[in-house]
């Protein structure tokens, strides 16, 4: 039996009981020999048997036990990868090091995204892993900007593709014309002298001189415009093949160069054996043309194609030049100009018409409006005054302003929307699996098939030998693995891309591959269909208290939460100029009510069914709550010394472009609900506002997950929509969980999707976005597998000629990141209006015109 040590970095431990706890969790793991913890060191050391227990199951151990293991993820940019096997092989060096819990190579970005136990592996045997295996790594870790040297090595790897293509058109196309003129000349020779005889001796019974000068003469002279092109161009592929056989492996560049030598080197044999005079044995006609067109056609394939994955990450580069380089900073009374990676947070920075803001902050002087389309989408400004948050990146319109601070570097806001598109791009969908399944055994079938051409052509063809030779090279040379490679990855990329243009981050490509087949959209009321601003608009007093000392009360009760219901409560009395007292005793009871004690008094506030609970007559209380639950406002209860002193009537602003928005995914063929903790009369009343249908009411937080499994029964895939804390276990529960981002960070990590502005026209936009971006990847992959399927058999065939094959090659992977590209246009998204129009239409005439829950300037008392 095979055994393996590996250290483990433990986390989590405080006592040596810890230690213990963690030793006999993996000793009790099927495949472990020996385990010992030291807390010391906070390390396991683990001897195990690799071929029954994995790395990552002893880590699941290690959490299910509630401790963690330490892991690091770093991204290297990989060179030298020409197709979908190069990223095979790229990640089978890289897994074969001890201590690799997963590799994910993108090939079109590529990257190789590599999560690591550092204590077990360090990133030079990572790279050096790589280049074992015969590619490349830009080693970035010391580099100031290693964006720019990494776009400097692409840009050059571009420039000198377009070298070698330039060169090896000097050489091949003046190549080319000789060879075809000589071909007529000779087929014309052949024809007047009447007589079926060879190359040569129907060239001589013309002119002696004309049959050594095209027979003998020239053949050496497209050999040596032949060479050039064989060693300048033909040498990448030959050292890729010589680098993937070495690792027991193969990969394009094997095909290309066993098609493009297969063809020279059978050509220079012919022309040594004419210096013998020894033809008859090897034949007359050579192929240095066809070795060369293959190659400049296959080089100017991969420069089209790299140029065109350069387009791919456009929207990546957009957002990273968004970042100014410079700022203003105010100190001593003076204005002095930093470069932007000097400031610190708490830093008074400047900022004048026209400019962008520097980095996150808050704003402390001045007032203006904000353009922050290029990071939410949003076309209109953004009014900011003192105590406004303003983001790092966007645009200051009119007037002067200065903010503080609040977060700088890889902490702001546009750092983390890169890292999330990053993340999102460098991700491998779960339909690339596909791909990567058939690319696996590509190249080796495609070998296969070669050999059995030649042999077949040979043996049941009876064709001579150079014939079966060009067959099996253009079967070599049409078998395209780059297309397979590309389909998915490049259209992850420009999807993605294109949504963090429209202010939509998908966390990774999984997430915007399962958005497309999306049935049901659960939207939370709060913040997500309202504006999450309530305030006060009725006022109920019972029992002997007036109007004053029930808003009094309330408020000063309020006073210890945060709820947006709680606020508006406190805003309606400090507007009324009532002076408020600090609660005591002050307890919040999760999606019921809120209990303190205010001078001296015990104050309950909450839900009517929260009331109900408090053993008091519904007498008191109930025809009051059924009038604003008619009116569509929330009715909160207020109970003093189990006295009902009355009922407060609160009501949301629903969002402008809400009812919109449910028109947009309706028109999308989705089944929209409301979920919110209201109850059934309030949530219909502004269900109807916005024209949903189903409505989920009385939902209590820890209930909204549940409601979630609900809609998912009969295997519906749903998506939730949401904004809060509360929202967060909803949201992981949903088959998408969808976050505003203009909510709690919390909510955004719980989520797959985060749209950056509280528009719910978003989510529709999202939805489009993934369908568009799946039905390119379907194309992608229906071209690649049917241009396969296709033309190999048509090479076997023998019905290509090896030149055709080249050029259908080369353009197969262009088309591929080409019709990825569609994706980044502005028409690729927009909804059919026709369809959003049709459908507002049918909610007039039916009578769907519930009129809209407008918030009034006053408190009715």
């Amino acid at each position: 039996m095979t055994v393996q040590k590996i250290d483990l970095p433990i986390t989590g431990m405080t006592c040596a009981n810890c230690a213990r706890t963690v030793e006999r969790t993996l000793s009790k793991t099927p495949g472990i020999e020996n385990v010992n913890v030291n807390f010391a060191t906070e390390r396991a050391q683990v001897t195990f048997d690799p071929t029954t227990l994995k790395i990552p199951d002893m880590i699941e151990r290690v959490d299910k036990a509630g401790y963690g293991v330490a892991q690091a993820t770093i991204e290297l940019p990989i060179t030298g990868m020409t197709c979908a096997s190069c990223v095979r092989n790229v990640e089978r060096a890289i897994n074969k090091q001890s201590g690799v819990l997963s590799v994910n190579v993108n090939l079109a970005t590529e990257k190789a995204s590599v999560t690591y136990l550092p204590g077990s592996v360090r990133r030079p045997d990572i790279i050096h892993a790589v280049e074992a295996a015969g590619y490349g790594v830009l080693d970035l870790a010391n580099v100031e900007a290693p964006e720019d040297v990494e776009r400097a090595a692409r840009q050059a790897e571009i420039d000198r593709q377009r070298r070698l293509v330039l060169i090896g058109a000097a050489f091949t196309i003046p190549l080319f014309v000789l060879s075809m003129a000589r071909d007529l000349v000779m087929a014309s020779a052949a024809g007047d002298s009447g007589m079926a005889m060879s190359g040569m001796d129907s060239a001589s019974a013309v002119s002696p001189l004309l049959g050594w000068l095209l027979w003998a003469g020239w053949p050496f002279v497209f050999g040596l415009l032949a060479a050039p092109v064989q060693v300048l161009l033909g040498r990448q592929y030959i050292v890729g093949a010589y680098k993937a056989a070495r690792n027991r492996t193969t990969n394009m560049d094997t095909l290309i160069a066993l098609g493009s030598l297969t063809a020279f080197v059978y050509s220079v044999i012919v022309l040594i054996a004419t210096i013998f005079g020894l033809t008859k044995v090897v034949g007359e006609h050579v192929y240095f043309e066809t070795a060369a067109v293959i190659l400049v056609l296959i080089t100017l394939g991969k420069l089209l194609e790299a140029r065109a994955k350069g387009r791919t990450s456009e929207a990546i580069k957009a957002l990273i030049g968004l970042a100014p380089k410079t700022a203003t900073l105010l100190r001593d009374y003076q204005e002095i100009e930093v470069a932007v990676d000097t400031i610190t947070e708490g830093d008074r920075l400047l900022v004048r018409p026209g400019e962008r803001i520097p980095t996150d902050g808050v704003v402390i002087e001045g007032r203006s409006s904000i353009d922050e389309s290029m990071l939410t989408g949003e076309s209109l400004p953004v009014n900011k005054t003192v105590g406004s948050d303003v983001i790092g990146a966007t645009v200051n319109k009119q007037g002067r302003l200065v903010i503080e601070a609040t977060a700088v570097g890889s902490r702001t806001a546009l750092a983390q929307i890169i890292r999330l598109v990053e993340q999102a791009q460098g991700s491998k969908a779960p339909i690339q699996r596909i791909a990567d399944q058939v690319s696996s055994v590509f190249v080796p079938v495609v070998l296969l098939l070669a050999a059995l051409t030649f042999v077949g052509w040979l043996v049941l063809g009876q064709a001579v030998f150079t014939t079966a030779m060009v067959h099996a090279v253009a079967v070599l040379v049409i078998a395209c693995p780059c297309a397979l490679g590309l389909a998915t990855p490049t259209a992850i990329m420009v999807g993605t891309g294109k949504g963090a243009e429209l202010g939509i981050l998908f966390k990774n490509s999984e997430s915007l591959e399962n958005a497309h087949r999306l049935q049901v959209i659960a939207l939370d009321k709060t913040g997500t269909l309202t504006k999450g601003e309530p305030s006060v608009t009725d006022l109920i007093p019972l029992n002997a208290f007036s109007e004053d000392d029930l808003l009094r009360l309330a408020a000063s009760a309020e006073r210890g939460s945060e709820h947006p219901l709680a606020q508006a409560v406190v805003k309606a009395a400090e507007k009324a100029g009532l002076s408020l007292t600090q609660p005591q005793d002050f307890e919040a009871m999760s999606g019921q009510g809120i209990r303190a004690t205010v001078d001296n008094r015990t104050v309950l506030i909450g839900s009517p069914r929260f009331a109900s609970q408090q053993s008091l007559s519904k007498d008191d209380f109930a025809a009051g709550i059924e009038v604003l639950q008619n009116a569509g406002r929330t009715a909160v209860v207020v109970i003093v010394d189990s006295v009902v002193a009355g009922i407060i009537g609160i009501a949301d602003t629903i969002k402008e472009t809400s009812r919109e928005a449910v028109l947009e995914l309706q028109a999308l063929g989705l089944e929209v609900v409301m979920i919110t903790g209201d109850n059934q009369r309030t949530a219909e009343a502004i269900a109807a506002e916005v024209g949903i249908k189903r409505v989920l009411a009385d939902v209590l937080p820890g209930q909204k997950a549940e409601a979630v499994k609900q809609l998912q029964t009969g295997s519906k895939r749903v998506a939730m929509v949401g904004d809060g804390i509360n929202d967060a276990p909803a949201l992981a529960q949903a088959d998408v969980g969808i976050a505003i981002g203009t909510g709690t960070d919390i909510a955004m990590e719980a989520s797959d999707l985060t749209l950056m502005s509280g528009d719910l026209r978003g989510v529709a936009r999202a939805i489009s976005l993934s369908k568009a971006t799946m039905r390119t990847i379907y194309q992608n992959l229906f071209w690649a597998f049917i241009y396969n399927i296709i033309l190999i058999p048509v090479a076997v065939l023998g019905l290509l000629v090896p030149m055709l094959a080249a050029g259908a090659m080369a353009f197969s992977s262009v088309f591929v990141v080409l019709n990825s590209l569609r994706l980044g246009r502005p028409s690729s998204l927009q909804l059919k209006a026709h369809e959003t129009d049709t459908l507002r239409m049918s909610h007039h005439l039916q009578g769907d015109q519930t009129p809209g829950l407008q918030t009034p300037d006053h408190v009715t008392k």
